[in-house]
């Protein structure tokens, strides 16, 4: 059914095998003089930036690194950057790594040009002016944050993962280089994998989706279907690792206007308080048994999901089709050695209450496919334990 819709992206897009070679030609074309590198401890360990230091000295930008991001960055720790950027005079914010470290990037870039703290922009819009001059520099293909308006940060007063969001928040250029995520443990690998699927799956079936979405998010899905298993048993295998890394690009795009749905919703919380999930594994755990929940509320939505997943649904009726879905889900997640349920990743049951009352509360749970009530959130979190 045709209806209105918008899709902007606000963000220019380079990508390609060695594209982070000329990080420096790049920040020099956008006016960067002195950059603030925001990362974390591992990719400056394994020596990422190497080749982005390189390109950024040859070009004649001076350069000040960050790399205290943590697994979900604190709010403080993102202010903490920011006194980094003043301190040193720089003009321009370069995040380099996964979520945590483009999220980061973005927010540290939006306190560049709005003042702080950073927790007074939590939720929608919230921000007066557009972030400054930001590049991001995926070395994972899962979050999609160099091309999405969203910040994901922890609130340190709280304990509690939320976001700050909105067009201000967009990233000036996504610079995607496949062999940035070679290096990545299979681990890692498959957690934000799943995570690079959920955003193309829930972007595909929920209520808020529009047609440029579904076709950004069906090739996704039929990408990280394809590759994610490769990458996943060889982190060397480039062509898997370049599927991925496109996949992850294209989801976020897809998503970015759209919002997502139940699994993510769930995700937050279980990555909040005492629980600590890492965003991609909850996901992981979460979306077959989402999807196994709303594959009542659009069969044939669903059944193209299980093509896309490489599902042979000829001649099925489309509830049947549908249902292999799941199957394509749950395959996927044992493949790549992810623990199918919660309570294998340390989640306790005393706090399923709590998790779901704060997955009610979230704007992708409006969005959902099926309308979920708490009780029936408990129940899917219940079963997912």
């Amino acid at each position: 059914m045709a209806r209105i819709f918008n899709y902007a992206m606000g963000t220019e897009i380079v990508y390609g095998i060695g594209a982070s070679k000329d990080t420096g030609k790049y920040a020099k074309d956008l006016g960067i003089s002195r950059a603030l590198i925001v990362t974390d401890p591992g990719i400056e360990k394994v020596g990422l930036l190497e080749g982005i230091l390189a390109s950024l000295k040859e070009a004649g930008v001076e350069v000040t690194i960050f790399a205290e991001v943590e697994e979900n960055p604190l709010d403080t720790t993102i202010e903490r950057a920011y006194e980094l950027y003043a301190e040193k005079g720089c003009d321009g914010v370069i995040g380099v790594g996964g979520g945590s470290s483009m999220d980061s990037a973005k927010a540290v870039a939006l306190l560049a040009t709005n003042p702080g703290p950073l927790m007074r922009y939590e939720g929608f819009a919230k921000a007066e002016n557009k972030a400054g001059t930001v590049i991001c520099i995926p070395t994972t293909a899962g979050t999609g944050s160099e091309v999405t308006t969203t910040s994901v940060i922890t609130d340190s007063k709280r304990d509690q993962k939320t976001v700050v969001s909105g067009p201000q928040l967009t990233a000036t250029l996504a610079l995607c280089d496949p062999e940035l995520t070679v290096s990545l443990p299979p681990f890692l690998t498959a957690t934000t994998g799943m995570d690079a699927l959920s955003h193309a799956l829930e972007c595909y079936v929920n209520t808020n989706t529009n047609p440029i979405s579904m076709a950004l998010a069906y090739r996704a899905m039929e990408l990280i279907g394809k590759n994610l298993r490769a990458a996943v048993a060889n982190g060397q295998n480039l062509a898997a690792r370049d599927g991925m890394l496109m996949g992850s690009l294209l989801a976020g795009m897809a998503f970015n206007v759209t919002r997502l749905g139940l699994a993510h919703s769930a995700a937050m919380p279980l990555g909040s308080w005492e629980n600590k999930l890492p965003h991609g594994l909850a996901n992981a755990i979460m979306l077959p048994r989402v999807t196994e929940f709303n594959l009542m509320a659009d069969y044939e939505r669903f059944a193209e999901v299980a093509k896309a997943l490489g599902e042979d649904i000829e001649g099925l009726p489309p509830r049947e089709a549908a249902f292999l879905a799941v199957k394509a889900l749950d395959d996927l997640v044992a493949d790549i050695g992810i623990p199918a349920r919660l309570g294998d990743a340390g989640i306790k049951r005393e706090n399923i209450p709590a998790i779901a009352e704060e997955t009610m509360k979230s704007r992708n749970t409006l969005v959902n496919p099926r309308q979920a009530t708490l009780q029936e959130v408990i129940e899917l979190l219940e079963r997912s334990m």
